[in-house]
């Protein structure tokens, strides 16, 4: 799979890489300009993760948690940094906690997406399929847009190929 191919991480000059399905900084030129003009401290949290920048994407992560305690994306965004550290139990309580205030919203799929992405990276890779599955059917259902529903498909797919490997 080229990269053309991988899925849009939703920001600019990123995308998800299919066999990690991780988002990386595939355009920095792009990526840098979106920023510049980016108000939202959720978004440069996501690009230092998707820069590899854990520490900082933490640090950074927890000095807007302050601010806004109640967002559900820098919760999410909490998870990717537990994620990235490999402390999966936490990141999965995070997120499953956060599935009833977003229950039959349209971000339910993308919580049960980012889940997946938990499961994927623990190796546990028939629960990531579940949760891949899980949220391409509810994408599918609310007419969510084609590169979320893409982004579910890949990951599903991987996880599943993985998942018949064992």
């Amino acid at each position: 799979m080229g990269l053309k191919d991988w899925p849009s991480a939703g920001f600019p000059g990123t995308a998800v890489n299919p066999e990690t399905l991780l988002p990386e900084v595939v355009d920095e030129d792009q990526c840098a300009a979106a920023l510049e003009i980016s108000n939202d401290a959720a978004d440069h949290v996501f690009v230092l993760l998707a820069r590899g920048l854990t520490a900082e994407a933490a640090e950074m992560a927890a000095d807007a948690r302050l601010l806004d305690p109640e967002s559900i994306r820098l919760q999410v965004l909490d998870a990717e940094v537990l994620r990235a550290t490999r402390h999966f139990d936490r990141a999965e309580r995070v997120l499953k906690s956060l599935l009833p205030t977003v229950a039959d919203s349209s971000l339910e799929a993308w919580i049960r997406h980012q889940l997946g992405k938990v499961y994927f990276s623990n190796g546990n890779y028939a629960a990531a399929a579940k949760c891949f599955s899980t949220a391409l059917e509810e994408r599918v259902a609310s007419g969510a847009d084609a590169s979320a529903i893409y982004s579910s498909t890949v990951s599903l797919q991987r996880a599943l190929d993985l998942a018949d490997r064992e």
